[in-house]
């Protein structure tokens, strides 16, 4: 990660840990002393030793690891890879496994529960998708799961149905035979159950996830909707992206890309 920007996402960070200490008036969460010994006793979570998506974690849980390590992006570790060799790299993959990077990130339920994620994206982007998961860590944006799609087998319309949220996956746009912009993994899908592909073809509606029907209606209000001016798509417009949700003839309100 170049210097730069490793001092965004350390001011993220400070950012972080201000709204933190500010969180409560009574039982401050990140304090201004530690109990060196109480902190060198305590054992830590074991999903740090093995980072797996989907575990509930605590402050203090985050505080002990350190906040940069669970906002970070690496090459793609072998046993990474063995996972989603086969599936979302399949064999005939022309993007190079170099070109990708591992991501481990936090993010915030509806129930306001902090939950570790993980996603593969290409190198081009990973530092802005570390800059944008942690503001909307700080800004508690809901997210329900960000799970790598290949524990769905890469399969794009279990993992939509499911509302998870993923990045890398080498595939072609649905119905066609063009690569995806998640074949290069320059595309993000968020909250993708609740914010659906939606289209008219030959005057039929196609709706991805098929079971999205009811959240095709944008003038509802439900949860993890993703709208113009929100938090979701103010911090990845305001770092280049598109919006799935501004085309034209079509809508894919899940979908952040970058060219």
């Amino acid at each position: 990660m170049q210097i730069t920007n490793l001092f965004i996402v350390f001011l993220l960070v400070l950012t972080l840990v201000s709204c933190f200490e500010s969180a409560s008036k009574n039982t401050p969460i990140i304090e201004s002393t530690i109990n060196t010994a109480t902190t060198e006793t305590k054992q830590l979570n074991p999903v740090f030793n093995d980072w797996k998506a989907g575990v509930k974690i605590s402050f203090d849980d985050i505080k002990q690891f350190g906040f940069e390590k669970c906002f970070s992006f690496s090459k793609i570790p072998d046993t990474v890879f063995s996972r989603i060799k086969g599936k979302s790299f399949p064999e005939n993959c022309s993007v190079d496994r170099n070109n990708l990077r591992y991501l481990k990130i936090l993010h915030y339920n509806k129930n306001g529960e902090i939950l570790t994620g993980e996603m593969i994206c290409n190198e081009k982007i990973a530092s802005d998708l570390i800059q944008i998961f942690a503001e909307l860590f700080q800004k508690k944006y809901p997210i329900e799961k960000i799970h790598l799609i290949d524990d769905y087998d890469a399969d794009d319309e279990r993992s939509m149905s499911d509302n998870n949220t993923s990045c890398f996956c080498f595939r072609n746009v649905s119905g066609t035979n063009e690569l995806s912009d998640h074949a290069f993994g320059m595309a993000v899908d968020i909250n993708t159950l609740y914010n659906p592909y939606v289209r008219i073809k030959n005057g039929k509606e196609i709706i991805q996830p098929s079971n999205a029907k009811e959240f095709c209606d944008r003038s509802k209000e439900f949860d993890y909707k993703i709208i113009k001016g929100d938090d979701c798509y103010n911090a990845f417009v305001g770092r280049g992206f598109q919006w799935g949700g501004a085309w034209r003839y079509y809508k894919d309100y899940q979908h952040f890309y970058k060219k």
